[in-house]
């Protein structure tokens, strides 16, 4: 199990903003097109995190043009750029897949004072 360890952290980053379910954050992560790579911005609510370590995951919910649209990305890629938080959320849940089902104010978070 050591050996794992020691392969794992040369690939952790070290320098990660700590995220919590329910904070509204923007990740910057690299996208390539044809030869060319540029940053493109996700922003929305995190309704989960999973795993830990090098497989640690989090899912990211925005509404995008009236459809809702929700993306996984893995904690430790080299494609992230970096992830800011913009707002803390006040939840309850570990996971807020219950988002899915709602609408307008209802799909709101209240901001963690």
């Amino acid at each position: 199990m050591d050996i794992i360890r020691a392969v794992e952290a040369d690939y952790m980053k070290e320098d990660l903003e700590p995220i919590q379910v329910g904070d509204f954050v923007r990740v910057h992560f690299k996208v390539k097109e044809g030869s060319r790579e540029r940053i493109q911005i996700f922003d929305g609510s995190v309704i989960a995190i999973k795993g830990k370590g090098l497989g640690q995951s989090f899912t990211v919910r925005k509404i995008s043009y009236g459809v809702g649209v929700e993306r996984v990305f893995p904690r430790h890629s080299p494609k992230i750029e970096k992830v800011e938080v913009v707002r803390h959320g006040k939840v309850r849940r570990a996971k807020l897949y219950y988002l899915r089902d709602r609408v307008g104010k209802a799909a709101r978070i209240k901001e963690k004072l």
